[in-house]
């Protein structure tokens, strides 16, 4: 007999044999079914695994000041629950508390510190990568002062709602960061994070990993048509252009985010077995 299960995709939907979502009761299988509890992320990032133990695959990352609907936590000091984007996994309990007064900024700089005071010669006490969010009380003195007491260069903020003017020139600032599965900073980061960072900066919702971008992002264009701030997709990859001959993705070849020519990137690809499955040009972009 058939599983009359329908077929949801387990990377975004909070479900397990043992527990799921309050929403899916009725139309997956589970031992309960729970309402999720609204938590915040306050850690400077926090791995998302696969499983609740610290060896086992990094998934993706969470980013401070991120919102996380949290399912369930056992005694190890793990809590399950879903990302902002929808990515469901497992997260350090210590990395999450209540949620706090909403996020007015956002970083901008590649990374920046939290000093515990306004003088930068003190040892910071956080350092923050891009796309942490904070609440800011008030700006004095170029240092931005966050509400449990932080102290952040100003210039290195931008209002939550000030996005980005072009996701190219974001993925840009990236290079040289090395590559690393399920990474979102520049301290190890993967293709589609690369691709979701620098199009969240500009205020474009984007999944998180490949497969899902290329099926929710833009229109197919011909490889011919190639453009700046097309996609190239191949099978578990994906790349943005930078003009017709150029592009930026961060690759295991190189282990690092780079800038390449277009044609050194395919053929090199297409040599590993590997073809281009589709080109796609986000319309409503801005770069």
């Amino acid at each position: 007999m058939a599983d009359p299960t329908p077929p949801f995709d387990r990377r975004i939907t909070p479900w397990r044999d043992e527990v799921a979502a309050k929403h899916l009761e009725g139309k997956v299988k589970a031992v309960r079914f729970v309402d999720g509890r609204a938590m915040e992320l306050i850690a400077p990032e926090a791995p998302l695994r696969h499983e609740p133990r610290p060896d086992a695959p990094l998934d993706s990352e969470a980013l401070k000041g991120e919102r996380v609907t949290v399912y369930d936590a056992n005694a190890e000091g793990w809590s399950w629950g879903q990302l902002e984007d929808g990515y469901v996994g497992w997260l350090p309990s210590a990395a999450l508390a209540t949620p706090g007064s909403p996020p007015t900024h956002k970083v901008a700089a590649l990374h920046t510190f939290v000093f515990p005071g306004p003088s930068i010669r003190s040892p910071p006490v956080e350092i923050l990568p891009f796309g942490a969010k904070l609440n800011i009380a008030e700006v004095r003195d170029r240092m931005a002062i966050t509400s449990p007491g932080g102290y952040v260069p100003a210039a290195h903020l931008k209002p939550i709602a000030d996005n980005e003017p072009d996701f190219v020139a974001v993925a840009e600032r990236f290079v040289g960061a090395p590559y690393l599965w399920g990474g979102k900073t520049m301290l190890g980061i993967d293709c589609s994070g690369l691709v979701q960072l620098a199009l969240s900066a500009c205020g474009i919702a984007c999944p998180r990993d490949s497969d899902m971008q290329e099926r929710a992002l833009g229109a197919p264009v011909d490889l011919s048509e190639l453009a700046r701030g097309d996609l190239i997709f191949w099978c578990g990859h994906v790349a943005i252009a930078r003009d017709r001959h150029s592009l930026v993705h961060a690759n295991a070849f190189h282990m690092a985010v780079v800038i390449e020519p277009a044609a050194d990137a395919i053929g090199r690809i297409h040599a590993a077995g590997s073809e281009i499955s589709s080109v796609r040009r986000l319309t409503a972009a801005r770069f």
